[in-house]
């Protein structure tokens, strides 16, 4: 049996999480890369936090975006009664 209803489509909140993940990992990749000062560095022990957290952030956008588009929410069309 098909299931009826329809897509969530933009108002399923893993798409609205990714597009979030998303912005804020491109800001941090984009500061990683040309806005990371020697000092920025030595606080952090070498490490550029800012293009690590930023790159992490895209990975995981681009994960709930495939799985948005993978496994699509399905609203049903009508709501059933409660029996009882």
């Amino acid at each position: 049996m098909a299931e009826k209803g329809h897509k969530a489509g933009l108002f399923d909140l893993r798409l609205i999480i990714a597009v979030l993940f998303g912005i804020y990992g491109v800001v941090l990749t984009i500061v990683g890369l040309g806005f990371t000062t020697d000092a920025d560095l030595a606080k952090a022990d070498g490490l550029n936090i800012n293009l690590w957290s930023g790159l992490g952030m895209l990975v995981v956008a681009a994960f709930f975006g495939v799985w948005t588009f993978t496994k699509p929410l399905v609203v049903p069309d009508e709501v059933p009664e409660a029996e009882g």
